[in-house]
Parts: structure tokens; C-alpha cells; sequence
């Protein structure tokens, strides 16, 4: 039996939430290993990365998702009782109500949501004076997926509602303020649309046909129950969080088009395909940093042990950049996805495995038509400059951003 690595430490807490994006991967470097054991939380961890890695972590035989994300990230990031949690036929039933809105069509109007209220925000951003386009991505992408999921969304209401989207977001690996922030954004998010899923079963609001509104509050279980309206708020909020956050998507593809200007030009004059920019923007810059499960039942993996109910966790990010997986992970090459084929276990920006069957984002296909429709709109219907800023990402703190949030200067619709 292999000896698996374990992490010197006596507890790793306060290391991974130091190091963020980086921990596993470097005590993998150091352990010239992809597995190693520490203690994370008071209890011990597997840690993983790599191809390999990840088509044994989403092994529905191997692992389940219940019990296995700590509490601070279920009660700021994902909400209690929804798909994410759950495993076998529970989590099938639920993850077919969220696949059944994600048809082509769907995605399409959704982008084109999108570029509307980013054109809209376009004609007054020239009489602005400097646009911080951090302020401006989440809510223009809030107004878009509530348009789409068929959530009234009063105008009055969007600072609000986007600023408790984006403190889920930022709440699970914050301390202190930010993550109170997380709890608090939670729990009013989740009174919303519970009352608002409340409504529409007793007839006060009608739910466009079809929508994701309609289609979590009437969804029944295999028992034919209607969802408790507190679960029902928590899995429509997975639809609309997780687009809000694809403003960190949006703000990396600029930051990449502001440090690759030759990609820009490329891009603009359709000589290559965005869709390969958009792909290696997902790949080479942070988003979620891991995922998390618990062994079912003790087995052996390339002889190491793996105990019942042991924690798991995937680099996701390391994955991305593992080396044996990817040609100078470490550059900025959106040409390696040329003829490039969907896998599965080495590519996993938003979670590996099934759509259909297993935990990948079933969001995931809305995330690269919103992030296309951004390049798009960036690169050929607007001109703008970058002033002088501070861009650095910081790989310590999840989730990161420009801490200049990208001030634009001098836009204008392009002629």
C-alpha cells in the first residue's frame, strides 16, 4: 500500500484560508504527489487534483455530497437542502428539474438578456466620466437572469437584491465582516423568493410558462410533494447566484483582452473563435477554488486508503493548471482548445463528470454564452481605454478580483 502524504501541520485551517487557490497545489508541488492528508476544520481531509483525481471524485459510487461541505459555505454560498447536497435519485430528480430550462433556446435568450442591458448601460457610460466595471457586470446580469427566470425585479430592488448575491458569494472563505455579510445576504434572499415561490402557488403572481420560477415552485418529487418553499427559494437562488457570479468571469475576459491585445484583434476580426478565448479564460483565472465530498464506504485508490466517511476535497483550480494535464499551464494560450473535445475530468472550471448525472454545473453552458456575448459587446461594440490601475490578482483570497475592480475611461459605442 502506498504511503499517502500528509501535510506537517497540526491543523490546516488557517493555511488554506491564507494560501486560498494555492494550498493544495502547493503542498502537491512539495509532495511531489496529486493526494495528500491534512486537517482542515478540526477533522481530517483527503486532498486531490489532477484527471485522474477527479474521475474517481465523481464516482457516485465512491462518494456522496450530503455532510460533505462545511456549514459556512452551505449557509452563505449554497443554501441548505438544495442540489448541490444531495445524492442517488433525490439529487437525479432535482438535477433534471434544473437541466429541463437549460435547452438551447433558454441559453440563447438569456445572452441576448444580457446584451441588451449591457447596451442599454453602454449609452450612458460615455457621459460617466470613469466606469468601474465591477460595479456595473452583476447588476446588468441580475436584471438579465431575473428577466429570464421570471422574477419581478423592480428597478428599486436591483442594488439591493445584487448586493446580496455577491455577498453569498464572497461569504464562504471570508472571516469576520464579510462573512456575516454572506449570512445576512443569505437570509434575506432566501425570504424573497420563498414568499415570492408562496405566491405563485396560491395564484397572486403568475410565473411565465416554462421558466425557472415556475417550473421550482410547481416541481413535485418522486412523491409527488411539492419542494418546502425554504428549499424551493434555496434552488431558484441557484439560478440566479451563480449567474450573477459569472461578473468575475466577465471582468477576467477583459483583464485577458487588456494583457493580450493581440487576442483582442484576433478575436474582434473573428480570425480565431471566441469560444476558445472564453474556454481559457475559464481554465487559467480562479473561480471556485475546490469541491467537497465523503467517501461511502472504505476502498483502496492506487494504494491509498480511503476511510468511510472521510472528507474530500478537489482542486478544482489545480486541476486546471496541473501540468500533466495541460501544455505550460501557466501561459495564457486560448489556441490549445482548437479541436479541443469536452473532458470531462481535466477541465473543470465549474465542477467535472455529467451534466445530466452527475454534480457539473448545470449552469455551466450559460456561463460561456453570457462570458461570448461579453467579449463580443467588449471587443466590437465599444471602444475604451485602461488607465493606469492595480489589476493583480491575489491567489490568497477567494473569491479574487482586480482590487481596481477595472476602471474603464473614455467609452463610447464603437462606429
Amino acid at each position: 500500500m502506498a504511503t499517502t502524504p500528509a501535510d506537517r501541520s497540526l491543523e490546516s485551517t488557517l493555511a488554506f484560508f491564507r494560501e486560498g487557490y494555492r494550498f493544495i497545489s502547493n503542498r502537491c508541488e512539495r509532495y511531489d504527489t496529486d493526494i495528500f492528508t491534512a486537517r482542515l476544520l478540526l477533522e481530517p481531509t483527503i486532498f486531490l487534483r489532477g484527471r485522474a483525481a477527479a474521475e474517481l471524485f465523481y464516482d457516485p459510487q465512491r462518494f456522496r455530497r450530503a455532510g460533505a461541505a462545511p456549514k459556512r459555505g452551505q449557509r452563505t454560498l449554497t443554501g441548505q437542502g438544495g442540489v448541490q447536497g444531495l445524492d442517488g435519485a433525490a439529487h437525479a430528480d432535482r438535477k433534471a428539474m434544473f437541466m429541463s430550462i437549460m435547452t438551447p433556446s433558454a441559453v440563447e435568450r438569456i445572452g441576448r438578456l444580457f446584451a441588451d442591458q449591457w447596451r442599454v448601460r453602454l449609452a450612458a457610460w460615455g457621459a460617466a466620466g470613469p466606469v468601474v466595471l465591477r460595479d456595473e457586470i452583476g447588476p446588468m446580469l441580475l436584471r438579465a437572469v431575473c428577466s429570464w427566470a421570471g422574477v419581478p425585479l423592480p428597478e428599486s430592488e436591483v442594488g439591493r437584491r445584487n448586493a446580496q448575491m455577491q455577498a453569498m458569494i464572497d461569504g464562504p472563505a471570508a472571516l469576520g465582516p464579510r462573512h456575516w455579510r454572506g449570512l445576512y445576504g443569505r437570509l434575506r434572499a432566501e425570504r424573497w423568493i420563498a414568499d415570492l415561490v408562496e405566491r405563485v402557488r396560491v395564484g397572486t403572481v403568475a410565473a411565465p410558462e416554462g421558466s425557472a420560477l415556475a417550473v421550482v415552485a410547481e416541481h413535485r418529487d418522486a412523491g409527488g410533494r411539492l419542494l418546502p418553499r425554504r428549499v424551493a427559494a434555496v434552488e431558484l437562488i441557484n439560478v440566479l447566484r451563480p449567474t450573477v457570479a459569472v461578473d468575475r468571469y466577465v471582468l477576467f475576459a477583459a483583464l485577458a483582452l487588456h494583457d493580450h491585445p493581440d487576442w483582442r484583434e484576433r478575436v474582434r476580426t473573428g480570425d480565431e473563435p471566441t469560444e476558445w478565448f472564453v474556454q481559457e479564460v475559464r481554465r487559467y483565472y480562479p473561480f471556485f477554488p475546490v469541491a467537497f465530498a465523503r467517501v461511502r464506504d472504505s476502498f483502496e485508490w492506487q494504494g491509498h486508503h480511503f476511510p468511510a466517511d472521510r472528507r474530500v476535497l478537489l482542486d478544482l483550480y489545480g486541476t486546471n493548471h496541473h501540468p500533466g494535464i495541460w501544455s505550460e499551464p501557466e501561459r495564457f494560450r486560448p489556441e490549445r482548445f482548437a479541436g479541443w473535445r469536452d473532458d470531462p475530468y481535466g477541465f473543470v472550471p465549474q465542477g467535472g463528470g455529467s451534466h445530466l448525472g452527475g454534480h457539473r454545473c448545470a449552469g455551466e453552458w450559460i456561463t460561456i454564452e453570457l462570458m461570448k456575448r461579453a467579449v463580443g459587446l467588449l471587443t466590437g461594440a465599444m471602444d475604451y481605454r485602461l488607465p493606469p490601475q492595480d489589476l493583480a490578482l491575489d491567489l490568497s483570497q477567494v473569491p479574487t478580483l482586480p482590487p481596481s475592480g477595472l476602471v474603464l475611461t473614455d467609452v463610447r459605442p464603437s462606429n
